[in-house]
């Protein structure tokens, strides 16, 4: 229900969303809608953005690190996420019964991984030398290291009984809290939480300790389950192996060619020292934004922010710069892979970075591609009939872009059919211009959504999160507005300049011979639905990040109305995995 006009954060009614949809070519193209928001930089360099909406006595606190995945080196690979684990086990006052104690332990772990480190070089070298198949085998470790591990062991489980477990959500729950969680990406690490209006000033005293005064307890424990997580993630599912191959042959010199998880090796070697470095580097307040949307006043909460948030001191290390940029394409590159999914044909083109002008006009396209009377459902799915499910994403991250058109085969046709159709609707749009009618509704689509995101809760955190963690959160508003005044020609000029054979990377997947049994749920899809959810699970499946997936789940619902009544099982199955998917990997840390 919405609130009162008075206290309305800026979002018209339902009756001015139907007459701004309905504005045709004609008319002034629809302003996009805004909200008030403040932005303040606190005396330590850390921005603040403030979204008061009075729609609930409640508050969502998030803070955000301009880090991911993208900020990384060979030798620490997974790094930014192994710190999404790190940041809740707490700080000197919260998750430990005596703190000098906690420091002579991590001191005294410290020494014994030192040693371990020197055995580890040892067996690197056995390795190399053909001396030991497999050095990450029990069997293949040095006498020595056995002994440091044990010894290593009974100092974490001292430290364990030191701590106080999960007490900093504990601390959140006790008041009230929900969603305490966290989630990286290539370009940012974020983490948030929703409490009730009047336990305010705890979340800028909780998040503010947990900044200053961080202890990384169990951290070569937690980094075990980091590299867990990828195996579940990664390793076992049926195509996460393929699809980390997959985008490390996209991408040629940028660091977005590795999976936010990491490389297993790079997990495997990660040190306390270096993570000391890493956050000194990026999670100083100077790389680090909070926003609050809900119930609240923002003097109030300005004052607050200073007095918890700004008492943080100053980074002294400068945050380095991004500087290593994808190499232009210059051949087509082909990916073909056997696996235990349905044939499909998965194409990528590298495009623009987030700020770039170019954008609008890329998700635009996308839009046009997209949805029940998007073309591709039109001329590859219902025309044609060769795909059971066909979908196209701009994806314009903080440095490079990409964008990637999926279609899974009908029985009886093969990925090299999807692809040749894809060009084909591709090739149209480069030599045609977008009609009027079709552009408007691609614009009365985008605005709807648009609208959706600006009713609160987690879709508009999420808008502006990762429109500040890409650039900033204005960015999100001026997108939105640009869609609105493209024309025509500006599809046709993206289309011709990013949709070339040396910029693109083609993947072509067939079933592997003697794959294992399908889920048992699908067996009782009918034939023309059966395609496409085969895909979709087995994509969910591999699915590292919460983020990801909860765009994959919005996706889905602005689907679901819209979908014949034959493809809704399909769907309520396919939304039921992610869903699940979500929960798992959102579990607090």
């Amino acid at each position: 229900m919405l609130a009162p006009p008075s206290r309305h954060a800026g979002i018209p009614a339902a009756c001015g969303l139907a007459l701004l949809l309905a504005t045709g070519p004609a008319g002034a193209a629809p302003a996009a809608p805004s909200l008030p928001i403040e932005e303040h930089v606190l005396s330590n360099g850390m921005k603040i953005l403030l979204i008061p909406q009075h729609l609930a006595p409640t508050v969502s606190g998030v803070w955000i690190a301009h880090v991911g995945s993208v900020n990384e080196q060979p030798g620490i690979t997974g790094i930014s996420h192994l710190f999404e684990h790190m940041m809740f086990k707490g700080s000197h006052v919260i998750g430990t019964r005596d703190y000098d104690k906690d420091v002579r332990l991590i001191d005294g772990q410290e020494l014994v991984r030192e040693e371990m480190r020197a055995e580890l070089s040892k067996m690197r070298l056995a390795q190399r030398r053909g001396e030991i198949e497999d050095m990450t085998k029990p069997e293949s470790r040095t006498p020595r290291y056995r002994e440091l591990e044990a010894r290593f062991d009974s100092l974490v489980a001292e430290q364990r009984a030191n701590m106080i477990k999960n007490e900093f959500n504990l601390v959140l729950q006790r008041n009230g809290a929900t969603g305490i969680n966290a989630f990286t990406t290539e370009d940012l690490t974020a983490y948030f939480e929703t409490l009730p209006s009047n336990k305010l000033e705890l979340w800028f005293w909780i998040e503010a300790d947990r900044l200053k005064n961080r202890v990384f307890r169990e951290f070569y424990s937690e980094r075990d389950v980091v590299y867990e997580e990828r195996r579940r993630g990664v390793e076992s599912t049926p195509t996460g192996r393929f699809d980390e191959s997959l985008n490390s042959t996209f991408w040629t010199s940028s660091p977005y060619s590795w999976d936010v998880i990491g490389w297993p090796s790079d997990l495997a070697a990660i040190t306390k020292a270096q993570a000391d470095d890493y956050y000194a580097k990026y999670y100083a307040p100077q790389n680090l934004t909070a926003m609050l949307i809900g119930d609240f006043d923002p003097k109030t909460a300005l004052a607050l922010a200073e007095k918890y948030l700004g008492s943080i001191p100053r980074g002294t290390q400068p945050v380095p710069e991004m500087v290593t940029a994808e190499t232009p394409s210059v051949a087509e590159k082909r990916f073909y892979a056997e696996a235990e999914t349905n044939p499909a044909a998965d194409i990528r083109w590298h495009t623009v970075a987030f700020v770039h002008k170019d954008v609008p006009a890329l998700l635009a396209l996308a839009e046009l591609l997209n949805g029940p009377t998007g073309r591709l459902q039109k001329n590859l799915v219902l025309g044609s009939g060769i795909a059971t499910s066909a979908s196209a994403e701009s994806d314009a991250r903080k440095y490079e872009g990409v964008f990637q058109v999926q279609a899974d085969c009908k029985e009886g046709h093969t990925p090299e059919e999807l692809e040749k159709a894809v060009y084909s609707e591709l090739e149209k749009l480069q030599r045609e211009p977008v009609a009027a009618d079709e552009l408007q509704k691609v614009k009365n689509r985008y605005l709807a959504a648009t609208y959706r995101q600006m009713g609160g809760g987690f879709m508009l955190l999420f808008r502006y999160v990762m429109a500040e963690g890409r650039g900033t959160w204005r960015d999100a508003d001026r997108i939105d507005q640009a869609v609105q005044t493209l024309e025509a020609g500006d599809i046709q000029r993206v289309a011709q300049k990013y949709f070339t054979k040396e910029n693109r990377t083609v993947a072509i997947w067939t079933r592997k011979s003697g794959a294992g049994p399908e889920d048992p749920a699908l067996e009782n899809l009918p034939p023309e639905a059966k395609g496409m959810a085969r895909q979709m699970l087995s994509r969910i499946d591999g699915m590292t990040d919460a983020a990801q997936v909860q765009k994959m789940l919005e996706r889905l619902d602005a689907m679901g109305a819209q979908l014949p009544p034959e493809m809704k099982p399909a769907m309520d199955l396919v939304r039921a995995k992610a869903q699940a998917r979500l929960n798992l990997l959102s579990n607090p840390k």
